[in-house]
């Protein structure tokens, strides 16, 4: 399966870039203004959509009562070109009721070592950790 993508520029180091039709999006360097992203950015928010995704997706088959869910990365970043990531930090929140702390351990490894495609490409090039926080629902 071939997947494409493109960009246009735009202006100065303004860029559109689009996929399969999709909206475009409006890339910038990494000093990226609201509304825009820098493609280094974009890659942290393709990891935490992919493993987000899936870990959610196994939590509602192993029929845990998710009420709110986030993904939160954040990566160190070399300070020297081409200030690739040296190291990313996966943060996952759960809430919601009776939430069983081995579903989210495995969801996250399942995501980790099987399903996200971001997350093995990522991981050849770069140190990965993982951690999770459960909280209770705040729904009432």
């Amino acid at each position: 399966m071939i997947k494409t993508a493109s960009v246009s520029w735009r202006h100065d180091l303004a860029f559109s870039g689009r996929h399969h039709g999709s909206p475009e999006l409006n890339l910038r360097p990494a000093e990226a203004e609201a509304g825009e992203y820098s493609p280094l950015h974009l890659v942290l928010v393709g990891l935490a959509g992919c493993t987000g995704m899936d870990v959610i997706s196994i939590l509602s088959k192993k029929q845990q009562q998710v009420t709110a869910f986030s993904v939160h990365v954040e990566a160190d970043q070399a300070e020297d070109y081409p200030k690739v990531f040296t190291n990313i930090k996966v943060m996952y929140r759960v809430a919601g009721h009776a939430i069983a702390d081995e579903a989210v351990k495995r969801s996250i490894e399942l995501s980790v070592t099987k399903y996200c495609p971001v997350n093995a490409m990522l991981g050849q090039v770069v140190d990965i950790e993982y951690d999770y926080e459960i909280e209770p629902a705040t729904d009432g």
